[in-house]
C-alpha cells in the first residue's frame, strides 16, 4: 500500500534588516539557490509577517523551521530542536521588536486543528542584532551550511528528495525578489564613512 508524501513547509523568518535577525531568511534563501524539491515541498521567506503564516503552517504536515533564537548559548552556536519542545523557543524570549512572533501562529493552528506532525527548529544564536541595515555577522554566516545540512538529514526521514543545482537564479515565488538577495544586500550598503549609523550626529555629539 502506497502512502501519499508528506506536504513539507521550510520556512526561514527573522528580519534582513537587523543583522543576525536575518538568518532564517537568509538559510532557506540559500537552500533554495541550491537544492530543488518535489512539489510536495514549499520553501518560504516568512519573513515578519506573524500570524499571517498561519494557513501555511496548517498545510503542512512537516515544519522545518531556520531562525535565529535566544537559547542563552554563545553566540553563533547552532542548535536544533524537534518536537513538542519547538514551541517553547519561538518566542518565548523575543530578542527584539522585531522578531516574528511564531509562537502564537503554532498556537492558532494547533487550536483550529491542524498542526504539522512533525517539527524541526535549527536556530542560530545571534551575534549582532543592534545594526540596521547590517548583515549577517560572520559567525552566524558561516551556520547556514550547517544548519542546510541539518535540515536534509532530517527531511531524508520522511522520504524528501532533492537535488542539488547551481546558480539558482529561478527561485520559488516565495522567497524575497533578487534585490534582496545576500550578496545584493551587502555589496549594496554604504560604508560607515559615507553614512553615519549611529543616530542623528546632533544628539551624538552631546552626550558625555
Amino acid at each position: 500500500m502506497s502512502h501519499a508524501a508528506p506536504n513539507v513547509l521550510i520556512l526561514g523568518i527573522g528580519n534582513v534588516l537587523w543583522a543576525d535577525e536575518g538568518f532564517g531568511v537568509r538559510a532557506v534563501e540559500a537552500l533554495a539557490e541550491g537544492y530543488r524539491f518535489g512539489p510536495n515541498c514549499r520553501l518560504l521567506d516568512g519573513g515578519t509577517q506573524g500570524i499571517y503564516l498561519v494557513d501555511q503552517v496548517r498545510w503542512a504536515d512537516v515544519l522545518v523551521v531556520f531562525d535565529a533564537v535566544d537559547y542563552g548559548l554563545a553566540p553563533g552556536t547552532l542548535k536544533r530542536v524537534e518536537g513538542a519542545a519547538v514551541p517553547h523557543f519561538m518566542g518565548a524570549k523575543k530578542m527584539s521588536l522585531h522578531q516574528t512572533g511564531f509562537q502564537e501562529v503554532l498556537a492558532l493552528a494547533d487550536l483550529l486543528g491542524e498542526y504539522p506532525g512533525d517539527l524541526l527548529l535549527i536556530g542560530v544564536q545571534p551575534v549582532e542584532l543592534d545594526d540596521f541595515g547590517g548583515s549577517l555577522r560572520p559567525e552566524v554566516k558561516a551556520c547556514i551550511a550547517p544548519a542546510i545540512a541539518l535540515a536534509l538529514e532530517y527531511l531524508a526521514g520522511f522520504g524528501v528528495a532533492w537535488e542539488p543545482h547551481e546558480g539558482g537564479r529561478e527561485r520559488p515565488l516565495d522567497l524575497p525578489d533578487a534585490a534582496l538577495r545576500l550578496d545584493a544586500y551587502e555589496t549594496g550598503r554604504p560604508s560607515e564613512a559615507a553614512a553615519w549609523r549611529l543616530g542623528d550626529p546632533r544628539f551624538a555629539a552631546a552626550r558625555p
